[in-house]
């Protein structure tokens, strides 16, 4: 397992672009946290904060695939470069309007999702031009999806500690800034990002999306985020159920850990199966752990079942990213990527919302019920990948960088 790893991070500029992008992506675990306290220390209620994370969200989730097509066509850097610059200037105005003014608070949280640097899709869409072996890229790409859990770990410590020692506005602004460090580390020094270009193609309105593979595994990925964001309320009313406060930390943590680790197990694995294939069994997968909770047994026990549902999710989004680099349209590489992120979090929305109504009208069993059906329901969709996979478009084989762009 570790000379797998090895082999991987020993290659050319791995660790810089890794670090760097990864600096650049902790503002996707420290805004929502960050916003929330910051207007919650100028006394705005829950309803209100709750319409401002919704205008985010969702503005995060339009912006990525238009930066995505822009990437595609333009190169990374200006689009990059450009977005962090336009995103920062939310925060500020965020800040800056003292959090009393609330028309200025929704128009800086919608400025700030919607020029959010599309930093996940752009690493992803390069890791094919600077590995030179498949394998490599496949292992790129695990690491990738366990990865990022740390980043919902260490994103909100960062803003409560920052929060505690400067206050909640210094907090935000140092989100920004982590941004713009991040993309400009990310950005400008590698030759490798600054030379990459989309492959040539005809431009079309529905561009990745020409792709019935693409279609059929974005609405899988909706049931995937479905599930997270069921799993976030079902949590807490876990935790009021069984009167232990901070449990519901305890288990998202325990899922989020638990999600690293099947990454890195998945991204050893030498599969025979093709992603298309392998996919149905890892979203299904989760759903098991999800259907013992319904019992809703003891936390010792609770535990138990969270990692095993937490297991699939890494596995699940990295065999996404092969699935989509094998099979969407020339060119369009970026914005598939981008596409992918913004089913998940639209899906996630909806989960939560779905979730509430749940908990309110059926009870705690309810809750859990959710994610399951979400599950089976992305796995089923999955199913289908197969025969659209083997008819669909697929990207030739892309030619590794010379060493000198590296």
């Amino acid at each position: 397992m570790l000379a797998a790893y090895r082999t991987f991070f020993a290659q050319p500029k791995v660790i810089p672009l890794f670090a760097a992008n990864f600096l650049g992506r902790m503002t996707g675990g420290m805004a929502p946290l960050g916003i929330t306290l910051f207007l919650r220390s100028h006394d705005h209620g829950f309803r209100f904060i709750g319409l401002v994370l919704a205008v985010y969200q969702l503005s995060s989730a339009t912006g990525g695939p238009l930066l995505g097509r822009a990437v595609d066509r333009f190169g990374q850097v200006p689009v990059l470069c450009g977005s962090a610059l336009g995103a920062a200037a939310g925060y500020v105005l965020l800040v800056g309007s003292g959090g009393d003014n609330r028309q200025a608070a929704l128009a800086a949280v919608m400025l700030a999702g919607l020029l959010a640097p599309p930093l996940e899709p752009c690493l992803r869409s390069l890791w094919p031009n600077v590995l030179a072996k498949p394998e490599l890229v496949a292992t790129a790409y695990a690491l990738d999806a366990s990865l990022q859990e740390i980043i919902f770990i260490v994103g909100p410590l960062l803003i409560v500690l920052a929060g505690e020692l400067a206050g909640q506005g210094t907090a935000l602004l140092l989100t920004a800034a982590l941004m713009l460090l991040g993309t400009a580390a990310y950005a400008l020094p590698h030759r490798a990002v600054r030379a990459w270009r989309g492959l040539p193609h005809q431009p079309d309105w529905a561009g990745p999306l020409r792709s019935t593979v693409l279609r059929r595994f974005v609405l899988a990925m909706v049931g995937v985020g479905v599930g997270l964001g069921a799993l976030n309320i079902g949590t807490v009313a876990y935790e009021e159920h069984v009167g232990q406060p901070g449990l519901s930390g305890v288990l998202l943590g325990t899922f989020a850990g638990s999600s690293l680790v099947g990454g890195l197990v998945y991204g050893v694995v030498r599969w025979r199966i093709a992603p298309a294939g392998r996919l149905p069994w890892l979203m299904s997968g989760s759903s098991l752990g999800f259907a013992l909770m319904i019992s809703v047994p003891r936390p010792a026990l609770a535990l138990v079942l969270t990692a095993a549902a937490g297991l699939f999710l890494s596995p699940v989004m990295a065999c996404g990213f092969s699935l989509i680099s094998e099979h969407v349209p020339n060119g369009t590489a970026t914005e598939a990527f981008a596409w992918m992120a913004t089913a998940v979090t639209a899906g996630n929305a909806l989960g939560a919302y779905l979730a509430g109504l749940a908990v309110q009208q059926g009870g705690l069993r309810a809750v859990f019920v959710l994610p399951v059906v979400a599950a089976l329901a992305a796995a089923l969709v999955a199913l289908t990948l197969g025969r659209a996979a083997r008819g669909g478009p697929r990207l030739p084989e892309p030619r590794p960088v010379s060493e000198a762009v590296r």
